[in-house]
């Protein structure tokens, strides 16, 4: 299932100014540099940057996935090798859900992003729900013909390890073509995280907050460029505080918008 809503046109200004004031600009220097910067185009007059532009989010897990046990364990092929349909994901020690973590942040991208224009497509509806399997998400945007998706999640890693990290594709055939694109959007995601939120990069997980997944669906089905955010370890006290703030959901939201915007509006 997917949500299209078009933009409205009244408010743009205000979220623009939302994402000027959290450093917009400073986040697109660190990611291209001022050269890079400097020749940005700018949107034509009375459009927004994403006018025209349809993104893809993919909230992981579900608010009631932990009810249908048999559901999450039938096999689905993820392009690569058999897993199962999806899981419950995880939670903080005080048991706020990474579902719940995952819903919240997309709705404030969502609605970020129609403010400034673009076509949003979600793979599920609400959080009170069961699946879509992972390999149904990835064709919901498939489908939908994303410029560029993003798929967010929270992990579950060590207590003592903080921070996020950017999963990025591996090529197999039906992603070959966009992994490239789908690196340099990682690139865009990473830079505006550090630049707009208090969450460091991962000290546990991959490399420099980057790590390469071949056995994500999302990621093996995708046709347009796409990574996988963990935005934070719910199992660690500091990131855990974070994640359940709506402040902090927020600024995870408005960084990802700046990527987008970033990754959309540059070459």
């Amino acid at each position: 299932m997917e949500l299209d809503h078009r933009a409205s046109r009244p408010g743009s200004r205000h979220v623009l100014a939302r994402l000027a004031a959290a450093g917009l600009a400073l986040a697109l220097l660190a990611a291209t540099g001022p050269a890079a910067a400097s020749v940005r185009r700018a949107p034509a007059p009375g459009r927004t940057p994403l006018t025209g532009k349809i993104i893809g989010i993919d909230p992981g897990h579900n608010g009631l996935n932990y009810t249908d046990p048999a559901f999450l364990d039938h096999l689905i092929w993820n392009g690569r090798e058999w897993e199962g349909c999806d899981t419950t994901g995880t939670r903080t020690p005080g048991g706020y859900t990474e579902a719940r973590f995952n819903w919240n942040v997309a709705m404030y991208l969502r609605a970020d992003l129609i403010k400034l224009g673009a076509r949003v497509v979600m793979t599920r509806t609400s959080n009170h729900g069961i699946g879509p399997c992972v390999d149904t998400r990835a064709r919901i945007l498939d489908r939908a013909r994303a410029q560029v998706s993003i798929d967010i999640h929270a992990d579950y890693g060590p207590s003592a390890g903080r921070g996020f990290t950017i999963l990025e594709p591996v090529a197999d055939g039906p992603n070959d073509k966009v992994i490239n694109p789908a690196i340099r959007f990682g690139r865009d995601v990473h830079a505006a995280m550090l630049g707009y939120t208090k969450m460091p990069v991962s000290d546990y997980y991959g490399h420099d907050g980057y790590i390469s997944r071949n056995d994500l669906a999302g990621l093996n089905l995708t046709t347009m460029p796409k990574v996988l955010i963990e935005c934070g370890n719910m199992n660690n006290a500091s990131d855990a505080a974070l994640l359940v703030r709506p402040s902090v959901q927020q600024m995870i939201a408005a960084a990802l918008a700046a990527a987008i915007v970033q990754f959309l509006t540059t070459r």
